[in-house]
C-alpha cells in the first residue's frame, strides 16, 4: 500500500488546485478587460469619418471599446484584434460610406482580422498602412469600390492566410511581386482585379506554396499563355480549389496542371480551347478533381469523344458544367459514365435527344436547349432527382402524365422544377405527382385558369407563374400551402378578389392583373408585396403598420381610397420602398411633426392627396434615391432642408402648386453617383423634373452644382431672367427643356458647349438674338425646338453641316430672314421641320425632296437615346399645326412626320423633287408667294393626311392625282388663282366642305356651287386642261426617240464600216438560228410520238 501521507498531500494539493480553477473561471466572468484609450480613440476617429446611414456603429459609445459591436478584443491583454465592419451585399444602401479608409486603423497594432467588404470607399486607393498591420492573418476589401493601384507594401503581411480583394472593378496591380512575400496564405481571391500586363504574374501560382484557393476571375488576363507560366520546380501541389474563368487564356493545359494532385475544383469557364486540345490528357493531370467548370469554351463533341479517356477520372466527378457550348444533338456518352455525378449543366447547347438514366444525378439543368418532347428530358424517369431546369426549350405539347412506353417512377423527389417559358396550354395536373416539389416555376406560355389541384402540393415553398395568359380567380385550395413563402402571379389576367388567406408568405407578387376588391389583411412575415396595376378600391389597411419585415410595397394604379395616417406606418422600420401613385381618391395626412421609423429609397406617391404640405417627415430620409410626387396637391416654396437630403438622385414635384424660387433646390453633392456602381438605366439617372408649378425669379446659379444631372425641366413655370452661363457645367445633360416660362435675353454661347445634349426645348419664352455658332457643338442633338420666341438673324448654314442626326427642327413663330440654307438637306433623318412664321425668303430648296426620315416607308419618329415611354414622362411633346389646328403630340409623337413652312415670304413654285417625300404625314405651304402649277404627282406622297397650300398664288388646275391620297383627311386649296374642274373620286368624295377650294374664282364643280357646264370654256377638254403638264411628256418622248435613233444608227455604222465585226455578227445569228430550229423539231417529234403512243 502508499504512504498514506502522501495520499493526504495528494488529495490537499487537489483540492487547493481545484479551488483555484474555480476561482479563475468564475474571475473570467465577472471581470472585463477594457480597451486601450489609444485604440478606442482610434475606432472613434474612424466612426467619425464615414457616413453611416444605417446605423452600423450607433453602438460605438462609452468608454469600452471591447463592448461596441463588430469590435472584438484579445480576453487577455485586451488590445483590439477583430473588427468586422462587413456590410450587406444585398442592399447597397446599408453600408458605410467614406472617400477614403482612416489611417487612425493604423493605430490597432494588434489587429489580426479586418474586414471591410461590400462598404462605399467611393474609388480610393487601398491605404499603405495596412501593410503595417502584420498582425492580420484574415483581410476582407471585397465589393468596396477601390480604385488604383494594389499597394506593395501588402507584402508585408507574412502572417496572413485570407486575403479577399475581389468584384474592385477599378482596382489593379502592375506588378505581383509583392505576393511572394505572403507566404502563410491559404486562400486568395482577386476576381474582378485587373491584372493585365501585371509583372511576375507567375509569382501568384508558384510563390505562395501553402495556398490552397485561388480565385482569379475575370482579370483580364487577356491571352496569358498558361503554357509559359509552368514551372514544375515550384508547383502548387497544396491548391485544391482554382477559379481562371472569364479570362481570354491560352497555351497547354496539360502542362500548367502537371502535378496539382490536390486540385478539387476548377472553374476555366470562357476558356477558349484549340480546336486540338484534349480532354484525356487534361483529366488524366488532375486525378483528384471533384468539380469542373467549362462554360463558354467552344468545346463540341469531337471534345467529348469517349477515345482515350480516363475513366477512372470521369468518374471521380461530382459536379460538370458544359453550359453554352457547341454540343451537339445527341446526349454524350461519356457522360453517362461519369458515374458519381451529382449536379448537371448542360444549358444553352442544342440538345434535342433522349437523356439517359443516372441514378446518382441530384442537379439537372437543360434549359435552353432544343427540346420538343417532354420525355426526351426524363422527366418521368429520373426518379432520384432533386432540381429540373428545363426552361426555355421547344416543346410542341402539353405536358401530360408520362407515356405508356416509359417506365414510371414509383415515387419522385423532385424538390424544384423550372419549366418557365417551355410549357404550353394549361397548368398540366400530373404535378400533383410531384408531391415533394419545393419551388414551381412555370412563366410564359400558360393558359386557362389555376387548377386546385395545386393545393396538394403540400411542400410548395415557391410558386413563381408570372408573364403568363391564366384566367379566373385564385382558387381557395391554394390556402392549404401551408409552407408557401413565396407567391409571383403577375402579369396574367386573373380576376376576382385576393383571398383573405396569405399563410406565411414573404413575398406576395400580382401585380399586372383584374383583381378588384379590398386589401385584405397582409400576412406578418411579408417582406415584398406588389399589388399594382390592378382595380383594387377601398382602403389599405391600417394592419398593415404590423408588417415589421415588410421593405417592398407597391399598390400603385388602382383605385384604392380612403386616408392614409401614420399607423399605417407604425412598424415598418424596415421599409426602403413606397409606392402608392395613380390612386386618385387616396389622401396621406401625417402631422408635420411625424418622424417615420423607416429610411426609404424610393418613394411614389404621384397623383395622390398629400395633406398639410410639403412633407416634413421626409427631412429625415438619410437614404432617399428617388422623391416622385408630381400631382399631390402640395403647394408653397420648397421648404430649405430639401438641400440637406443627402444622396438623392431623381426629383418630380411636377404638376403642383409649388411657388417661390427655386434656391432651396439640393446641393450638387446630391447628384453624385459612384461609377463604380456599375451601369444603371436611364430610369434611375439623376434628374430633376419640377415642370407645371408657378417657380419664379430666376434660375439659380446652384443649379449649375449639380454636375451629374441628366435631365432637367423646368417647363411651365413663372421664371423670368437669363439662362446662367454656367449651366456649360452640366456636361452629362441629355435633356434640357425651359419650354413656357418667361426666360428672355440672349441664349449664353456656353449652352453649346454641353455636348451631351440630346433633347433641347426652349420654346415659348421671349428669347432673342441670333443663334449661337457654338450650337455647332451640339452634335448628338435629336430635337430642338426654339419656337414661339423673338430669335432673329439667318438660319445658319452650319446646322446641316454639324448637327446633323436631327430629327425635330423647330423654329416656328420667331423674326428669322433671310432663306431656306441648303445644308438641310444633310439632315437625312429630318422628320419635324417646322419653320412657319417666320419672315423667310427665296425659293423652297429641291433637296429637301432628299431628306430621307421623311422618305422611308415606315416612317416614324424613333429616337435612339428614348423610348416613347421616356418621351411621355419627359413630357417633351412637340406643338404641331396640323388639319389646320395646334397641337401637342407627346405620346404620339413618334408618328409625326410633317413639314410646315407656311406664314413666311417663299416664292417660287413647288419643287416635284417633294412628292418623294412617300412618308411624309403633314405639309403645310399656306400663306406664302409660292406660284405655279400643284405637282401633278402629288399623288405619290401616299402618306399625307393633311396637306395646306392656302394663300398662295398657285394657277393651273387641281392634278386629279391627289384622289390618291387615301389617308388625306385635311386639305386646303383657298385663296390662289387655281382653275378648272375639281377632280373626283377617291378620297376627294369625302372632302365635301366648299372653304377647301374657296377664293379660286375659276375653279368649278362639286362641291363648289359655281357649275361647270356654265363656268367652263366649252372648247375646254380633260386633254387640254393639262397643258401646263404637257411639255413635260413632250420632253420625254423626244429625248427616248433621240436615245433610241443615236443607238440603233451607232450600231449600223459600225456594222458598215468593220466588215469583221459584220461578219461574226451574221455568223452568230444564223448558229443561233440553227440552234432554235433543232430545240423546236426535237420537242415536236417528241409530242408526234407520245400521241402515236397513244
Amino acid at each position: 500500500m502508499g504512504n498514506p501521507l502522501g495520499l493526504g498531500f495528494s488529495f490537499i494539493f487537489l483540492i487547493i488546485f481545484m479551488v483555484a480553477t474555480i476561482n479563475t473561471c468564475l474571475g473570467a466572468q465577472t471581470t472585463t478587460m477594457a480597451c486601450f484609450e489609444h485604440e478606442r480613440l482610434a475606432l472613434l476617429k474612424f466612426k467619425h469619418s464615414v457616413r453611416d446611414t444605417h446605423d452600423m456603429l450607433s453602438s460605438w459609445v462609452g468608454n469600452d471599446c471591447c463592448q461596441w459591436e463588430r469590435v472584438m478584443c484579445d480576453g487577455v491583454t485586451g488590445h483590439v484584434e477583430r473588427l468586422h465592419l462587413r456590410a450587406s451585399l444585398l442592399d447597397d444602401d446599408d453600408c458605410l460610406v467614406s472617400k477614403e479608409v482612416s489611417t487612425s486603423l493604423g493605430e490597432l497594432r494588434h489587429l489580426n482580422h479586418l474586414d471591410l467588404s461590400g462598404n462605399d470607399i467611393q474609388g480610393s486607393q487601398i491605404p499603405e498602412f495596412i501593410g503595417s498591420l502584420k498582425q492580420l492573418n484574415y483581410l476582407n476589401l471585397s465589393h468596396a469600390y477601390l480604385s488604383g493601384i494594389i499597394p506593395h507594401r501588402l507584402g508585408n503581411l507574412s502572417n496572413l492566410k485570407n486575403l479577399d480583394l475581389s468584384s474592385n472593378t477599378q482596382l489593379m496591380s502592375l506588378d505581383m511581386a509583392w505576393i511572394s512575400g505572403l507566404s502563410s496564405l491559404v486562400y486568395n481571391d482577386l476576381s474582378f482585379v485587373l491584372l493585365s500586363g501585371a509583372k511576375n504574374l507567375h509569382m501568384v501560382f508558384y510563390m505562395v506554396p501553402s495556398l490552397k484557393e485561388l480565385s482569379l476571375s475575370n482579370c483580364g488576363l487577356s491571352n496569358v499563355d498558361l503554357g509559359s507560366l509552368h514551372n514544375s520546380s515550384i508547383t502548387l501541389s497544396n491548391i485544391k480549389h482554382l477559379d481562371l474563368s472569364k479570362n481570354s487564356l491560352k497555351g497547354q493545359l496539360p502542362h500548367f496542371f502537371q502535378n496539382m494532385t490536390s486540385l478539387q475544383s476548377l472553374d476555366l469557364s470562357f476558356f477558349d480551347f484549340p480546336v486540338t486540345w484534349n480532354f484525356a490528357n487534361f483529366l488524366r493531370m488532375i486525378p483528384s478533381l471533384l468539380e469542373l467548370h467549362l462554360s463558354l469554351c467552344n468545346l463540341d463533341e469531337s471534345n467529348l469523344s469517349n477515345t482515350h479517356h480516363n475513366f477512372t477520372t470521369l468518374s471521380n466527378i461530382e459536379h460538370l458544367d458544359l453550359s453554352q457550348n457547341f454540343l451537339s444533338l445527341r446526349f454524350p456518352s461519356i457522360i453517362a459514365n461519369m458515374t458519381s455525378l451529382r449536379v448537371l449543366n448542360l444549358s444553352g447547347s442544342t440538345f434535342n435527344s433522349w437523356i439517359p438514366i443516372m441514378p446518382n444525378l441530384l442537379e439537372l439543368d437543360l434549359s435552353s436547349n432544343h427540346f420538343v418532347k417532354f420525355e426526351d428530358v426524363g422527366i418521368w424517369r429520373q426518379c432520384q432527382l432533386k432540381q429540373l431546369s428545363v426552361a426555355s426549350n421547344d416543346f410542341l405539347m402539353e405536358l401530360t402524365d408520362s407515356p405508356t412506353n416509359v417506365s414510371e417512377c414509383s415515387q419522385y423527389d423532385l424538390e424544384w422544377l423550372n419549366l418557365a417559358d417551355s410549357v404550353n396550354g394549361t397548368i398540366p395536373e400530373s404535378l400533383v405527382k410531384m408531391t415533394n416539389l419545393r419551388g414551381l416555376h412555370l412563366s410564359g406560355k400558360l393558359t386557362g385558369p389555376l387548377p386546385r389541384s395545386l393545393g396538394s402540393l403540400s411542400f410548395l415553398q415557391v410558386l413563381d407563374m408570372p408573364r403568363n395568359k391564366l384566367k379566373g380567380s385564385i382558387p381557395e385550395s391554394m390556402g392549404m400551402l401551408r409552407l408557401l413563402q413565396a407567391l409571383d402571379l403577375s402579369f396574367n389576367e386573373l380576376t376576382g378578389p385576393i383571398p383573405t388567406f396569405l399563410g406565411k408568405l414573404t413575398k406576395l407578387d400580382l401585380s399586372f392583373n383584374y383583381l378588384n376588391g379590398s386589401i385584405p389583411e397582409p400576412s406578418v412575415a411579408l417582406r415584398y408585396l406588389h399589388l399594382e396595376n390592378n382595380q383594387l378600391t377601398g382602403p389599405i389597411p391600417a394592419s398593415l403598420g404590423k408588417l415589421t419585415k415588410l421593405s417592398s410595397l407597391d399598390v400603385s394604379n388602382n383605385s384604392l381610397d380612403g386616408v392614409v395616417f401614420e399607423a399605417h406606418f407604425a412598424n415598418l422600420s424596415m421599409l426602403k420602398y413606397l409606392n402608392a401613385a395613380s390612386n386618385s381618391k387616396l389622401t396621406f395626412n401625417v402631422s408635420r411633426t411625424w418622424l417615420p421609423p423607416f429610411q426609404l429609397i424610393t418613394i411614389d406617391l404621384s397623383s395622390c392627396k398629400i395633406m398639410n404640405g410639403f412633407p416634413q417627415w421626409l427631412r429625415n430620409q438619410k437614404k432617399l434615391l428617388s422623391l416622385v410626387l408630381p400631382n399631390a396637391n402640395i403647394s408653397g416654396p420648397l421648404p430649405a432642408w430639401l438641400r440637406k437630403i443627402p444622396i438623392i438622385r431623381i426629383i418630380n414635384l411636377s404638376h403642383n402648386n409649388l411657388s417661390g424660387p427655386l434656391t432651396n433646390l439640393p446641393s450638387g453633392a446630391t447628384y453624385n453617383v459612384n461609377p463604380s456602381m456599375g451601369t444603371y438605366n436611364s430610369y434611375n439617372l439623376p434628374r430633376l423634373f419640377l415642370q407645371n408649378n408657378l417657380f419664379n425669379e430666376s434660375i439659380p446659379m446652384s443649379l449649375c452644382n449639380m454636375t451629374d444631372l441628366e435631365y432637367l425641366n423646368l417647363s411651365r413655370n413663372r421664371l423670368t431672367g437669363n439662362i446662367p452661363s454656367c449651366l456649360k457645367n452640366l456636361q452629362n445633360l441629355r435633356v434640357m427643356i425651359l419650354s413656357s416660362n418667361g426666360l428672355n435675353g440672349v441664349i449664353p454661347s456656353s449652352i453649346g458647349h454641353v455636348s451631351s445634349l440630346v433633347l433641347l426645348k426652349m420654346n415659348d419664352n421671349n428669347f432673342s438674338g441670333e443663334l449661337p455658332q457654338e450650337f455647332g457643338n451640339l452634335s448628338s442633338l435629336s430635337i430642338l425646338d426654339l419656337g414661339d420666341n423673338a430669335f432673329c438673324g439667318k438660319i445658319p448654314e452650319w446646322i446641316g453641316d454639324k448637327v446633323q442626326w436631327l430629327q425635330v427642327f423647330r423654329l416656328h413663330k420667331n423674326n428669322f430672314t433671310g432663306g431656306i440654307p441648303q445644308s438641310l438637306c444633310k439632315i437625312t433623318n429630318l422628320q419635324i421641320l417646322d419653320f412657319a412664321h417666320n419672315n423667310l425668303t427665296g425659293t423652297i430648296p429641291h433637296c429637301l425632296g432628299e431628306l430621307y426620315g421623311m422618305a422611308k416607308s415606315y416612317g416614324g419618329l424613333a429616337i435612339d437615346y428614348f423610348s416613347p415611354t421616356e418621351l411621355v414622362s419627359f413630357e417633351a411633346g412637340v406643338i404641331q399645326v396640323m388639319k389646320g389646328a395646334a397641337r401637342e403630340y407627346d405620346k404620339t409623337l413618334q408618328f409625326v412626320i410633317n413639314m410646315d413652312l407656311s406664314s413666311n415670304k417663299l416664292f417660287g413654285e413647288i419643287p416635284i423633287e417633294l412628292t418623294a417625300l412617300w412618308a411624309l404625314v403633314g405639309l403645310n405651304l399656306s400663306n406664302n408667294h409660292l406660284t405655279g402649277n400643284i405637282p401633278y404627282i402629288i399623288g405619290n406622297m401616299k402618306s399625307l393626311n393633311s396637306l395646306d397650300l392656302s394663300t398662295n398664288e398657285l394657277s393651273g388646275p387641281i392634278p386629279p392625282s391627289i384622289g390618291e391620297l387615301t389617308f388625306l383627311s385635311y386639305l386646303n386649296l383657298s385663296n390662289n388663282n387655281l382653275v378648272g374642274r375639281i377632280p373626283t373620286g377617291n378620297q376627294l368624295q369625302t372632302l365635301i366642305d366648299p372653304s377647301i377650294y374657296a377664293g379660286n374664282k375659276d375653279l368649278c364643280g362639286a362641291p363648289l356651287p359655281t357649275n361647270c357646264s356654265y363656268h367652263e370654256d366649252p372648247t375646254a377638254t380633260p386633254n387640254t386642261e393639262y397643258e401646263a403638264a404637257e411639255p413635260n411628256k413632250v420632253w420625254f418622248y423626244v429625248n427616248i426617240t433621240c436615245g433610241f435613233a443615236t443607238g440603233f444608227w451607232g450600231v449600223i455604222v459600225v456594222l458598215v464600216l468593220k466588215k469583221q465585226w459584220r461578219h461574226n455578227l451574221f455568223m452568230y445569228a444564223e448558229e443561233t438560228v440553227d440552234k432554235i430550229y433543232i430545240v423546236v423539231m426535237v420537242r415536236f417529234k417528241k409530242m408526234k410520238r407520245g400521241r402515236e403512243a397513244i
